[in-house]
């Protein structure tokens, strides 16, 4: 009887651990709901803050030139999950603004790539800092050992 209400208790505290895994699970799963919407909310309005004729699509594709430089139109609509078209028409756009320039490849000739004009280096630089201060608000309470710990398990969260 004893070693049948020990296993009981057994079952008992791992279903207990389940039901709070599950419970820490969701909680996660609204947290990170939250940051993906507040950063999604915070893009549009670094967008409109860059040039509010454009789409926040076409933001998105100057975010991506000032990160990683220089690229083709390919190359882009691959690394930001874009139709090719799509980012076609945007750049096209983001040219006709003076925004984004396109000049032969070093490494050859025949290929064109895509990279951001001084004035698209000034405007996503402007539009960056307000995005950046809204994040940066946000912890400037947290003292450095909070904000290391917070940067690694973000590391280790996205498989860094």
């Amino acid at each position: 009887m004893k070693h049948e209400q020990i296993n009981n208790n057994r079952t008992n505290n791992n279903q207990l651990n389940d039901d709070s895994r599950e419970h820490l699970e969701l909680a996660l799963g609204e947290q990170l709901n939250a940051l993906i919407s507040a950063a999604h909310a915070l893009n549009v309005k670094a967008a409109a803050r860059f040039d509010s004729s454009l789409q926040p699509a076409a933001f998105h594709i100057i975010r991506w030139l000032y990160s990683y430089g220089p690229a083709s139109a390919a190359a882009i609509a691959d690394a930001t999950a874009m139709d090719r078209s799509s980012v076609s028409r945007l750049i096209k756009q983001l040219e006709s603004l003076g925004y984004v320039s396109r000049a032969a490849s070093p490494d050859d000739g025949r290929a064109i790539l895509l990279s951001l004009t001084d004035l698209g280096q000034q405007q996503t630089l402007s539009a960056l800092h307000e995005k950046g201060y809204a994040f940066y608000e946000r912890i400037a309470d947290w003292n450095d050992h909070e904000l290391h710990q917070f940067i690694h398990m973000l590391k280790q969260f996205n498989g860094l």
